[in-house]
């Protein structure tokens, strides 16, 4: 079911960008496709990205695709599947509509904080979690690109350590996280760091693109948009909290036996996980 929802976004989205490619030949007589002129071309690649990176209110098939494939799949469509439509998106900035992209923005980071509040699988919060970051990577592509792609790289590192986390520990619900303490204490650490820096705390990594890209709206006068992420980043801050509170901060009632099973148990292979740990929170401080 997954594989046939993303095949038919996907599919629907890639026509649609051969399409407006095609409409454009036709109307201008050339196929450049990184000065795009024709006004109505331009809006169907902004849509058909828009599409394909998941942003509101073409959202609908994230959370539900993420939901059901595994947590390995999961991570490579939160992450590498990103990169070919961000690389589309920057490279034909310069011809897209502004207000048609910062209205799909600011509503995918609104979106994004507030459908991640009632969910109990973490699969859907990471899901709501990237289409908000998709957001703001949209707003600021047309003023600073090269924020795009910073914002991109360290949500790319968070994200993947996160689901190393959770894969490692074969977690995917968040009344599992309870036990994950006993499970392994290093771990419950290390998911709470990057958690905090994907929410975009000071000193951590993830306050560096927020910080930037705020900064950019201000300068050019786009106060509006401005308070508008910075308001749907602390919806996603919460949800963030709530998984950290889960996993650090309540023990439920359980055998002596099972406490501090990480101190006794042979640990697993986690070759990646503390480079990424690394990369995507304390770049910063460093």
């Amino acid at each position: 079911e997954s594989a046939i929802k993303y095949f038919l976004m996907q599919a629907t989205a890639s026509m649609i960008i051969m399409f407006a490619i095609i409409y454009n030949a036709w109307m201008t007589n050339q196929w450049t496709l990184f000065q795009v002129s024709n006004e109505w071309a331009t809006t169907f690649m902004t849509l058909a990205l828009a599409m394909k990176l998941g942003l509101a209110p073409f959202h609908f098939w994230v959370p539900e695709v993420t939901q059901g494939i595994p947590l390995t799949s999961g991570m490579i469509l939160l992450t590498w599947q990103k990169i070919a439509p961000t690389s589309i998106l920057y490279q034909i900035s310069p011809s897209l509509n502004m207000n048609l992209l910062i209205l799909l923005a600011v509503s995918s980071t609104l979106l994004g904080g507030w459908g991640g509040l009632n969910q109990t699988h973490l699969r859907k919060i990471l899901a709501y979690s990237s289409i908000a970051h998709m957001g703001w990577m949209t707003v600021i592509v047309l003023i600073n690109p090269s924020l795009t792609i910073l914002n991109l790289l360290i949500y790319i590192a968070a994200t993947l350590a996160i689901f190393l986390c959770l894969n490692l520990t074969s977690t995917t619900k968040i009344n599992a996280l309870s036990n994950l303490w006993n499970k392994s204490a290093p771990m419950t650490i290390t998911l709470m760091i990057i958690l905090l820096s994907l929410g975009g705390l000071p000193p951590l990594t993830g306050f560096m693109p927020k910080w930037l890209i705020l900064q950019e709206l201000i300068i050019y006068n786009n106060i509006t948009t401005a308070m508008l992420l910075a308001f749907s980043a602390l919806l996603n801050l919460f949800f963030y909290m709530r998984i950290i509170y889960t996993s650090t901060l309540t023990m439920f009632p359980s055998n002596n036996s099972s406490k501090f099973q990480w101190f006794h148990s042979s640990p697993k292979p986690t070759s990646l996980i503390p480079s990424m740990t690394i990369i995507s929170a304390m770049l910063l401080p460093l």
